[in-house]
């Protein structure tokens, strides 16, 4: 066992002191494996229980987990709300797995305000986790329509001045998902978070799905920039210093 991995077994963030169960690779964690299947939708958001193209039915119960990786990496994309199997996992316990095979932290990303909040009350509460905040392009056109827009991103601008954000995102556009009518509106709120971003210097995180044309003219038209832009959050804070990060400039 590598110092790094040492560190991260022993490593315990729940108030009780309480260590986390050990990890043992090509085993399923202690966290991910239920007495007894929980009802789905008991406890926050469920993800599809079909696959999205195929229609198959998608499997419930979690993989075993993977040898640990060799240098620590941040999964910078996470969404750690979502119920994704037979039980519901803490931030906590998602996190303390990842942790003892070498993902010592993760961007939590939000989608709307609620996923948004949750992202910024995790990072506050446990500093493996960082945040980032937005409406999903795939929101964005069914809040305009609703007249919820102006007042959903007003609160996503407030959750982007708390400490812990490091994005915005996950901002974008979807064209598979949403039909001519709504790309207006789309379009409208990718600048609205790019100027947000440009705003706070932070970095932006794009969702890009069949419509790479528009995202990349959307970048060039766009009045104001962040200084850094991906496909993905790129944490790169005093925060977590020493790790590497990989940004596409603007």
């Amino acid at each position: 066992m590598t110092p790094h991995q040492a560190a991260a077994a022993a490593r315990s963030v729940d108030s009780g002191g309480v260590s986390p169960s050990a990890v043992t690779p090509g085993e399923i964690p202690a966290a991910y494996r239920p007495a007894a299947a929980e009802p789905l939708g008991e406890r926050g958001p469920v993800r599809e229980l079909t696959e999205e193209k195929s229609g198959r039915k998608r499997r419930l119960d979690y993989p075993p987990a993977p040898e640990p990786l060799p240098v620590p990496v941040i999964d910078n994309h996470a969404h750690l709300d979502f119920r994704d199997g037979q039980v519901q996992v803490t931030v906590a316990e998602h996190l303390d797995a990842a942790q003892q095979v070498g993902v010592s932290g993760a961007v939590l990303v939000g989608y709307d305000v609620a996923s948004s909040r949750f992202s910024v009350e995790a990072a506050r509460t446990d500093p493996r986790a960082k945040a980032a905040v937005a409406l999903h392009p795939n929101d964005a056109p069914q809040l305009a329509e609703k007249g919820k827009y102006a007042s959903a991103f007003e609160e996503i601008t407030t959750l982007a001045e708390a400490e812990h954000v490091v994005a915005v995102g996950e901002t974008g556009l979807d064209f598979f998902r949403t039909a001519e009518a709504g790309r207006a509106a789309q379009k409208e709120s990718f600048y609205d978070h790019l100027a947000l971003a440009a705003q706070r210097g932070l970095p932006v995180q794009i969702h890009d799905r069949e419509a790479h044309a528009d995202v990349v003219r959307v970048l060039k038209d766009a009045p104001a920039l962040p200084r850094q832009s991906s496909s993905t959050a790129t944490p790169g804070t005093p925060s977590w210093p020493g790790y590497a990060t990989r940004t596409a400039g603007t």
